[in-house]
């Protein structure tokens, strides 16, 4: 990958990515590697799939919160300073449901009240190193790079099912420590060995700063507005499946523990190897196949959830499973890079909090959501998720516009005169 800058080594902008890399691995650990083990949870705490779903909604609905702030806080006062803290507060949030489930006769109100810690620490990790990342690469070089980041996503919900379904062998609650065990290393890392690009810091009231961004995207709000829609969309169907998949794993195949954690691993693999695939290809033809890759994916989903419907063999489940996985693996790097490149370095971090907000909030609606239809009709379930998918696909097909979302020289892969080189500090 190309250096943005003469103060800035390959090797130390190589080392920052790398690392950065730690970070959405983490972040998705927070809900995936429970999804396998919510049955266990269930049993053990004497409560329902959606008592047990609302364990990934209170770690969800806080980020989609936090995460805003963290945005704003990031374009004030860095990226790293954020970002450290962030991880910090994830780590112990995971460490008091740990001891509470191992300590307390009746835990689940304190689970519930950790996992909201966790949650708020959660919103200023991944979006805040997706940021790091575009502030570091102003061409197309920023797909691969914002495509890596993703496929570490992905890498981290493969490894998590089975993680999950591996710690709580030990015990049903031995999944949160694997938080607290894993955030300090993380947090350390991220803070010797990654480098910032400087920029402007805005400098800005709340009110100041968000009548700004307003004026940013006041001329491509439709885009905007269709990609977060979108991320919404394939997340919650995507948290809603796998949530609903883990239940009738155990309830109609008896499947469990590590079995349970290997199938709910296939889309999730299938997700990370074309958010990688996708980040290379959308790198060389950057213009041509973001829209295309929001929608297909979109499409694709919607298609998967339909052939869902009456499924009876477990082998089609699997084949169907690794397909809704591709989808969100084309949604997510295209929309990504849209959503990046939308405000300059200054305002980008706020930006992409939002993004990051609707995508918590689609996975904090996703099991709930699918627990409570699942009871009425899985056909009904299944086919309203599948017209959902189609819709999203359907909007960002006439409303998403690369040219206004995407400045003309990052998809030329050519850096303005007036701009200088970014800087590192």
């Amino acid at each position: 990958m190309e250096s943005p800058g003469n103060d800035i080594s390959e090797s130390d902008l190589n080392r920052t990515l790398w690392t950065l890399c730690s970070v959405p691995f983490i972040m998705v650990l927070g809900n995936s590697m429970l999804i396998p083990v919510l049955p266990q949870i269930m049993a053990a705490l004497d409560v329902s799939l959606f008592q047990a779903g609302l364990l990934i909604t209170t770690f969800s609905a806080p980020a989609s919160v936090s995460i805003l702030f963290a945005g704003y806080l990031a374009d004030q006062y860095g990226r790293k300073v954020v970002l450290v803290p962030a991880l910090g507060l994830y780590g112990l949030g995971g460490l008091i449901a740990g001891l509470a489930g191992w300590l307390i006769a009746s835990p689940y109100p304190v689970i519930l009240g950790a996992r909201l810690l966790q949650g708020t620490g959660a919103g200023g990790t991944y979006q805040i190193a997706m940021v790091m990342a575009s502030d570091l690469y102003e061409s197309q070089e920023r797909s691969r790079a914002l495509g890596l980041l993703e496929s570490w996503n992905g890498v981290g919900k493969v490894v998590s099912p089975l993680a999950g379904s591996a710690a709580a062998l030990l015990a049903w609650f031995a999944p949160f420590f694997v938080y607290s065990a894993l955030c300090l290393p993380v947090a350390l890392g991220v803070w010797w060995l990654t480098r910032e690009a400087t920029y402007e810091q805005s400098h800005e009231t709340v009110k100041d700063y968000l009548t700004t961004l307003r004026d940013i995207i006041d001329d491509k709000a439709a885009s905007y507005a269709v990609c977060l829609l979108s991320a919404f969309v394939v997340l919650m169907l995507l948290f809603g499946v796998l949530s609903y998949t883990s239940d009738i794993l155990q309830t109609r195949y008896n499947i469990g523990g590590l079995h349970r954690g290997a199938v709910i691993a296939v889309p999730v693999g299938a997700m990370a190897i074309t958010s990688y695939t996708a980040g290379t290809i959308l790198q060389q033809q950057l213009g041509s196949y973001l829209k295309p890759a929001v929608v297909l994916g979109c499409g694709l989903f919607g298609v998967s959830l339909l052939l869902a419907t009456g499924l009876t063999a477990s082998w089609a489940l699997l084949i169907l499973l690794a397909f809704m996985g591709v989808s969100v693996g084309m949604v997510l790097p295209a929309l990504n890079t849209l959503i990046t490149s939308a405000a300059e370095e200054q305002h980008r971090g706020l930006t992409t909090a939002a993004y990051g907000t609707v995508r918590f909030g689609g996975v904090a609606l996703g099991p709930p959501l699918f627990g409570i239809v699942a009871e009425m009709s899985q056909t009904v379930l299944l086919i309203s998720a599948a017209v959902t998918a189609a819709a999203a696909g359907a909007l960002a097909a006439w409303l998403i516009s690369v040219n206004r979302m995407v400045p003309r020289h990052i998809r030329k892969n050519n850096r303005p005169a007036s701009q200088p080189p970014a800087q590192s500090h």
